[in-house]
């Protein structure tokens, strides 16, 4: 992104925050990292907001001090003692920083009240296992000592999953046990810890044939936006997306077996392809959230990676409807999928035409006089990956059925430009919060039938708060249905506000049919809503399972999944 700036350029917070600072836990990312709206979308924001360069000329709320706060640890000296007999005494932590900063996700909630120098629930003690049998030594000590149980991966949660309502302890997976266990070539499988993060397993795989002597290189094909500050564990048991699921599959379709510690014990599901020996054990614990157990290893289906056959596409299309039509019949039309495949509406393309630095480029000036016109027309842009006679086949498809719903060709540009920032967008945020925007996201599952319906009414809950912007995408597609992801920005400081403003958009959501949850899972934040949402039967299920794992919930309790909830509000957990 250009930093050719010809006016005012708002201070920028362009130093990694102070050490053992509150900035230091709620910023995203690399300490070192940032991404700044370029002029063009600075110059959009200051006029959706009303704002003049006025209001940028100093940050407000930087959370830059030091952390401190007043919480007794809860455990005793001998219990604190055993634990450090269990993993070692440099495997533990009882120091105020990591109490918090292991305590915490990427929730904006929890960075408005950090920010304020605001500490709320806070593990007792941070401990690191070295490998399975610590998780298991851990699990079984805890469980005879009803002490609570968090597991903490790569900290990419938004939805309150790593909070410690109750104390005790947050094991993290990711400092050791994050190795790769073995790569099978010819099951075309990779067994990996739970606590190894995106980069650490696709570079393994992407280098296999130096690595581990395979034939092939081979991809993961899992890239959530959080692909470089999340495990893989995390991703099987919260049910993510990457970024290319619409070919790679979920997180859900990717895991083949899992090993789970629970206080009632250690089981291996199998790795059969498939099996017909009844429910199956392996996909119920899938999305558990760390409810019933401790994911320690896991098996991944793996692809061959062949990023020289990679094609790009962008489009750009009169409406929303018509990227939405063309969307479903490429979904259906049985000729292979897109990997990456989005498609944003005239808001959100309003917006990401600048954001990619396409606004004002000759591009623009094409579609427009062609008549695609802002704040109607809506990008769709993506790509294919596999054989080179595959990929091929499916961008040829993909074109043809964008002709026919009226729609531009854009080449591969705009998907080139949207790869540059796809895991740096999230850095806008603090950005944008140090002068008091904030910019927050839910996404649901929607089927074709009712995409529509869920899109108006939702943004009907937004929009009618003044002032507020409303951008959506749908980048996940099944022959039955999509998601719907929504980015919100408001200037709001009050975290009261935010908590209802967002509680009546998760309302929106659950009432005009889409699902609570596609690929961020549910944790305490949407937890209120599971028993309306899935209805008793399927969370008296759900319960029953939580009691046979964990008689005495001491795993990840206080709220999660809904499973222990009384009452509507956990935040008094």
């Amino acid at each position: 992104m250009s930093d050719a700036w010809k006016g005012f350029k708002p201070p920028w917070f362009e130093e990694p925050p102070a050490e053992k600072s509150y900035r230091s836990i709620f910023k995203w990312g690399d300490p070192c990292g940032f991404k700044h709206p370029n002029e063009k979308l600075y110059k959009e924001i200051k006029s959706a907001f009303g704002l003049t360069d006025e209001d940028f000329q100093r940050r407000v709320n930087e959370g830059n001090e030091q952390v401190r706060f007043t919480k007794p640890i809860g455990l005793t000296p001998r219990q604190i003692a055993q634990i450090a007999k269990i993993v070692g005494e440099k495997n533990i932590s009882t120091e105020q920083y990591d109490r918090l900063k292991y305590s915490v996700g990427k929730t904006i909630e929890e960075a408005m009240k950090l920010r304020k120098g605001i500490v709320e629930k806070v593990t007792d003690v941070v401990v690191h296992p070295r490998h399975k049998q610590d998780v298991k030594e851990l699990v079984k000590f805890c469980n005879r000592a009803r002490i609570p149980v968090y597991v903490y991966g790569g900290g990419s949660s938004v939805n309150f999953g790593l909070r410690p309502a109750k104390g005790g302890i947050t094991l993290v997976l990711s400092t050791h046990m994050n190795k790769i266990v073995r790569i099978s070539e010819l099951n075309q499988t990779v067994t990996v810890e739970a606590g190894i993060l995106g980069p650490a397993l696709e570079d393994a795989l992407n280098n296999a044939p130096a690595r581990f002597g395979t034939k092939h290189r081979y991809t993961c094909g899992h890239f959530p936006q959080s692909f470089e500050y999340s495990s893989a564990g995390g991703w099987v048991v919260t049910l993510g997306s990457g970024q290319a699921s619409s070919y790679y599959g979920d997180a859900y379709h990717l895991v083949i077996s899992q090993e789970y510690v629970t206080p009632v014990g250690t089981f291996v599901t199998k790795e059969y392809p498939a099996t017909a020996t009844g429910p199956k054990v392996n996909d119920i614990m899938k999305g558990s959230e760390g409810t019933f157990g401790v994911l320690v290893e896991l098996t991944l289906k793996i692809y061959r990676y062949m990023p020289e056959n990679r094609k790009y596409f962008g489009f750009i299309f009169p409406t929303w409807e018509s990227a939405v039509n063309a969307s479903r019949e490429i979904s259906q039309g049985e000729f292979g999928m897109p990997a990456v495949f989005r498609i944003s509406d005239a808001e959100e393309t309003h917006f990401g035409l600048k954001l990619y630095g396409i606004d004002g480029t000759i591009f623009d000036r094409a579609m427009q006089l062609r008549g695609f016109k802002p704040m109607q027309r809506c990008l769709m842009l993506g790509t294919t990956e596999g054989h080179a006679g595959f990929t091929a086949n499916v961008k040829k498809n993909v074109k043809r059925i964008c002709k026919e719903f009226g729609a531009m060709y854009l080449t591969g540009f705009p998907a080139r430009k949207w790869e540059e920032g796809r895991f740096r967008d999230p850095y806008l945020r603090e950005d944008l919060q140090d002068f008091g925007i904030i910019t927050d996201t839910l996404e649901t599952s929607v089927t074709w039938e009712n995409i529509h319906h869920v899109h108006q009414k939702v943004r009907e809950v937004v929009k009618a708060r003044p002032r507020t912007l409303c951008l959506t995408h749908a980048s996940h597609f099944y022959p039955q249905g999509t998601n719907l992801y929504f980015i919100f920005f408001a200037r709001m400081d009050d975290v009261r506000e935010y908590i209802k403003f967002q509680s009546g958009i998760i309302d929106a959501i659950a009432k005009s049919g889409g699902s609570l949850s596609h690929h961020h899972g549910v944790g305490r934040m949407i937890a209120p809503w599971m028993e309306e949402h899935l209805g008793k039967e399927q969370m008296a299920v759900l319960r029953a399972l939580k009691k046979h794992f964990d008689p005495h919930n001491i795993m990840n309790p206080g709220g999660q999944l809904g499973l222990d909830l009384k009452g509507r509000d956990w935040r008094k957990i």
